[in-house]
């Protein structure tokens, strides 16, 4: 089954957790709350990802034909759900497929909108991630 679309021009932020609908609706507030305009995400809260594997999401996404690709996507794990910074795992499908960062909801609008127009590649901001493999901006401390 081919991955969800996203959007036109926002990235797919797929709940894999499904432990508390409070965390998972204070996250959605913390990544629409963090640009103010608009959403740069499309919310996927569907079951059949509780708790889903990278590999497995690796496989869906190199079945899925040309019309059906995600070049990235957002994971909103535990660790998303329990973080107040909510970090949301960022992944490469296309690229690097399976390459990671953690990106705390204060960065995602930034990350989500270069990426999505292609401004920037996945691996800029993954290699300008700190020790922890967060990304927390260009430059900052």
């Amino acid at each position: 089954m081919p991955l969800p679309q996203p959007a036109d021009l926002t990235s797919l932020v797929l709940r894999t957790d499904f432990c508390d609908d409070a965390a998972w609706d204070a996250v959605q507030a913390a990544l629409d709350g963090a640009n103010g305009e608009y959403s740069n995400a499309t919310y996927v809260s569907d079951p059949r990802f509780t708790d889903v594997e990278l590999r497995v999401l690796l496989a869906e996404e190199t079945a899925a034909g040309e019309d059906e690709l995600v070049v990235h996507m957002f994971l909103a794990d535990a660790t998303t759900m329990a973080d107040p910074a909510h970090p949301l795992l960022a992944v490469d499908l296309w690229e690097e497929p399976g390459r990671t960062f953690r990106v705390p909801a204060r960065w995602f609008p930034d990350v989500s909108a270069n990426l999505c127009i292609a401004n920037m590649d996945f691996a800029e901001f993954a290699d300008a991630a700190d020790g922890s493999g967060t990304f927390r901006g260009f430059g900052e401390v």
